[in-house]
């Protein structure tokens, strides 16, 4: 039987990757993050899609290379659909249907949140299904029941900000560059996280919200810097400490209710924010207590990756689920 070979794209932001997968192993993963957004304090869509363009053909070549497939055994291409930037989609979705109508092979459309729910799957060990996922990143959060590889549903996620997004903020009004939520890691790590008390919103059912969290920290510096313009310098590692311990302590709690109600014990999280030092610790420290089975992915499968990209692909090609060149690529989610 011949192998399964998949070439893969993921620009649904600002990284350009690619990645080849064989039979379920991924052989290569090329990732290129576009560093000129730091300047602007966040991500200029224009700018991300026109250096998309420039990076993808290298950035392919390159996954080639390493992997040491050639074109001529893929079996079909694969790229992120939905959700990201629109500009940045489009070159992604434009370059795989292009090069997959020229070798006349299958395309596969794959949903980045997916995608990132079965990054727990490329490699061992891995969890059984069914299994929760809390996905959470710059742009959302969510906590997924993933009965097996393409059968998932959302239990709960944000009715307005993610988790991301209130890490970077926060860190914008502590003045740190960004993007900021790796450096409130960074010194949350020597600071104490009981320090300062922010608001934690309440929210129905399994869903979270972030917006409130946001105003209490802005409200809360504005009143300090009133008394002393000097307070964030001297504060800077307990207040790091006391936003991250707050943001993680109102993921955790609805992650904690979702075992409970479905009695599901194998744990996962996945997703830029779960690279964070301070939710992996959590989550090993709730798996000790709660007796839950946790997975997280290795740091590159954490941001966004084409290798998430490709594991999904593999799947939907043994399901005999391809795209339509018609297939348009979509900001929104279509989960």
């Amino acid at each position: 039987m011949a192998p399964v070979i998949l070439l893969a794209i993921e620009s649904s932001c600002d990284e350009t990757s690619a990645s080849i997968i064989q039979d379920g192993e991924i052989l290569s993963n090329i990732i290129y993050t576009q560093t000129i957004h730091e300047k602007y304090g966040g991500v200029v869509p224009e700018s991300a899609s026109r250096l998309h363009i420039r990076h993808i053909l290298p950035v392919v070549h390159e996954a080639f290379l390493q992997s040491g497939i050639a074109k001529e055994q893929l079996s079909a291409i694969a790229y992120t659909q939905s959700p990201g930037l629109i500009g940045s989609l489009l070159v992604g979705a434009s370059f795989a249907k292009g090069m997959a109508q020229a070798l006349d092979i299958p395309l596969i459309a794959v949903n980045h949140m997916q995608a990132h729910v079965l990054s727990n799957l490329i490699e061992s060990p891995r969890p059984n299904f069914p299994f929760l996922c809390l996905t959470v990143s710059g742009g959302h959060t969510q906590i997924v029941q993933c009965n097996a590889p393409l059968d998932m549903h959302i239990l709960g996620e944000s009715i307005d900000d993610a988790a991301g997004e209130a890490f970077d903020k926060a860190a914008k009004m502590l003045g740190l560059p960004y993007p900021g939520g790796p450096l409130v890691d960074k010194h949350a790590k020597n600071g104490n996280p009981l320090a300062y008390k922010f608001a934690e919103p309440l929210v129905a059912d399994l869903n979270y919200s972030f917006s409130g969290l946001k105003t209490s920290i802005l409200y809360f510096l504005q009143k300090e810097k009133a008394k002393d313009e000097t307070f964030i310098e001297k504060n800077l590692s307990d207040l790091c400490a006391s936003i991250q311990y707050t943001i993680i302590k109102i993921l955790l709690k609805k992650l904690m209710l979702a075992s409970k109600q479905t009695g599901i014990k194998d744990i996962c999280i996945a997703g830029g924010v779960s690279a964070n030092s301070g939710l992996r610790d959590a989550i090993q420290s709730h798996a000790a207590r709660y007796r839950w089975n946790y997975f997280i992915p290795k740091f590159e499968y954490c941001t966004d990756n084409a290798a998430m990209i490709a594991i999904t692909a593999y799947y939907k090609y043994l399901q005999g689920e391809f795209s339509e060149i018609a297939v348009g690529a979509s900001a929104r989610s279509t989960f």
